[in-house]
């Protein structure tokens, strides 16, 4: 009798040398196609890095004798509503050269009664934070691109500070604000860098450097020699405080300051202040609006 058997085919596999040709094969055509999505979204970053035009800026200015003549000269309006009631902060809203600015100040001291303008790091610190809150929380279209700390600040000499210079900060740190406990030692520096300016610098001939922030008119020699450290070319009440405000909502910053006195000179801070505050106040109103129209509709690393 004859046996009926039913034939299966039998399966080809590759020789082993042909098997791990097309499993390299496979690997590199894997590694190149992510190699393509990286470079695609890297040259998209880029794009966007240079393309991400300055349109909507904050200006901070602590005192309203120092705001008072660019608010006028640019004709820009009170916005009364910008700041919750129960804070003594003023808004000020306009357009220059097709971008919108939004001025803000401290304004006058209610708690205390005196009436005198809010300087200090306090006031500026939470005035500044509000201000990047409402905006950005308002929408993409008007979302802070730059924030300017303007106003006007003490120079030293040793420096090449002179009275009337307008700087641009390089970086901002605090000067005495003392924890000498290791842990906490660069954070009471608080050093945190400015928006890299140099080409503004150079077009509205501005010095650059370092403004170290303290909540003191005069100083002290504790307060000169961490001033020292700090290397600073200016000194201000208002300016790491309101750079912090800044780095909490990673809204880039700079600051734009005129020389009132003489930090290392002969005359008392507080005299040789009073007598300049007008004088700067104009020269920062001349400043300012060859800054704002320097920098508007340009991207960040053309600054």
């Amino acid at each position: 009798k004859q046996q009926n058997t039913t034939m299966t085919p039998s399966l080809r596999i590759p020789s082993r040398p042909l098997f791990e040709s097309l499993l390299s094969l496979a690997t590199l055509l894997f590694a190149f196609t992510i190699l393509l999505s990286s470079s695609s979204l890297l040259v998209q970053a880029i794009s966007t890095m240079t393309t991400n035009k300055i349109n909507n800026i904050v200006i901070a200015i602590a005192m309203e004798a120092e705001a008072a003549p660019f608010i006028q000269h640019l004709s820009l309006q009170p916005v009364t509503d910008f700041f919750p009631s129960t804070t003594p902060f003023l808004a000020y809203q306009g357009t220059h050269h097709q971008c919108n600015l939004t001025v803000i100040t401290n304004g006058k001291d209610m708690v205390h009664g005196t009436g005198v303008d809010n300087v200090g790091t306090i006031p500026a610190a939470l005035s500044t934070y509000l201000a990047l809150s409402q905006l950005n929380n308002d929408g993409a279209e008007s979302s802070v691109d730059l924030l300017i700390n303007a106003g006007t600040c003490g120079g030293f000499k040793k420096m090449g500070a002179q009275v009337g210079d307008v700087y641009l900060t390089t970086s901002v740190a605090h000067h005495d604000r003392r924890i000498p406990i290791p842990s906490f030692t660069d954070y009471g520096i608080g050093k945190i860098e400015s928006a890299q300016v140099i080409n503004l610098a150079s077009s509205i001939n501005a010095k650059m450097g370092v403004c170290t922030t303290g909540n003191s008119l005069d100083a002290h020699d504790l307060d000169h020699f961490h001033m020292d450290k700090n290397q600073a070319s200016v000194k201000d009440m208002e300016a790491a405080a309101i750079a912090w405000s800044c780095a909490l909502h990673q809204t880039p910053h700079f600051g734009l300051k005129v020389v009132t006195d003489i930090v290392d000179g002969d005359k008392p801070t507080q005299e040789e202040f009073l007598e300049n505050l007008h004088t700067a106040a104009v020269s920062l109103q001349e400043a300012l609006p060859k800054t704002i129209e320097y920098i508007c509709g340009k991207g960040h690393d053309e600054l």
